[in-house]
């Protein structure tokens, strides 16, 4: 049952492991070509050293050229560890669909901040309670009966409940404005142009302490609402980022340095990829206070791999 499995679309479903993932959908290749045939024989012969990227030591194992390797291995990385993601919703390019909770406008160095209200009604008492009340309460007590007393009590006690409904949903939007408005205030210069160096370090007690809300409400806030600007729809948490300090005794926020190390990989030479320990170095010497396993942190936040992963041949 099992092989007629491997045999059905996409090719590589009902496989045990990575290996026989890969092997099946190079097996249901019909063309035969030698890169083919060697990328074939990398993954049933040398898979273990091909996963932990030994290039060097499988061309001379397999005593092939850089040419024919590289061949090779463009031919395994055309093939999908997940073929099943092709039939999930929307393949493998779906994303969720973000509404923004907020949409900043800057015109002429003038911010212009406004609280989405797409899809959000109106709220407002219907007017034929209003109505029953004022008829109700034309009365005496004493005209009426026990169930009208009853009956007015009742849409008193709803009204008021309406009302104190209303009421939470705007103090709930004033909060939202007014822990935006302090994010924007604090981050101005980033806001400008979404340029991520600008970022300033800030934590969440730095905004509750500016709006007087508390740590936990700004928290919430921040987790799950989205800022739309002219360079992109933006999650307010991803703005919070600790304060480092330079040899000069300088507060940066930690997105520079994260930029920086993104930029001192994507500038190494992939042949000899840097180690954590040799961006420290490099890190230290532009002056930023930072131990390698911090290095280590803010790499795999960036969802970068280990230097022996990054090794391209």
């Amino acid at each position: 049952i099992l092989s007629i499995i491997h045999e059905l679309e996409p090719a590589g479903i009902g496989a045990r492991n990575l290996q026989e993932c890969l092997l099946l959908q190079m097996k249901q290749r019909r063309a035969d070509t030698p890169s083919k045939r060697l990328a074939r024989k990398i993954l049933q012969s040398y898979f273990e050293e091909f996963v932990k990227k030994h290039y060097e030591k499988l061309i001379a194992r397999l005593g092939v050229t850089e040419d024919e390797f590289r061949d090779a291995i463009e031919e395994i990385t055309r093939l999908s560890p997940k073929p099943g993601n092709l039939y999930s919703d929307g393949g493998l390019d779906a994303s969720p669909y973000i509404i923004p909770d907020f949409i900043l406008d800057y015109r002429d160095g003038v911010f212009d901040l406004q609280l989405n209200s797409y899809n959000i009604p109106e709220l407002k008492i219907n007017r034929h309670y209003m109505d029953v009340i004022r008829q109700m309460q034309g009365k005496s007590d004493s005209r009426m009966s026990e169930q009208e007393r009853e009956a007015v009590q009742f849409v008193k006690s709803k009204i008021d409940a309406a009302k104190w409904f209303m009421s939470a949903i705007k103090q709930r939007h004033d909060t939202l404005m007014r822990t935006m408005q302090t994010i924007l205030d604090y981050q101005q210069e980033y806001f400008k142009d979404g340029d991520r160096s600008h970022l300033k370090p800030m934590i969440l007690k730095d905004i509750a302490d500016r709006t007087g809300l508390d740590v936990s409400t700004v928290s919430r806030v921040a987790n799950s609402k989205y800022v739309q600007t002219s360079f992109g729809i933006i999650l307010l948490k991803s703005l919070f980022s600790e304060a480092m300090q330079t040899t000069s005794g300088e507060e940066v926020s930690s997105y520079e340095i994260k930029n920086l190390l993104e930029k001192c990989i994507e500038q190494e030479n992939k042949r000899h990829p840097l180690t954590d320990e040799q961006l420290m170095n490099i890190l230290n010497e532009k002056g930023y206070r930072i131990a390698r396993r911090t290095v280590a942190k803010y790499r795999e936040m960036l969802g970068i791999p280990v230097a022996r992963l990054r090794k391209e041949i």
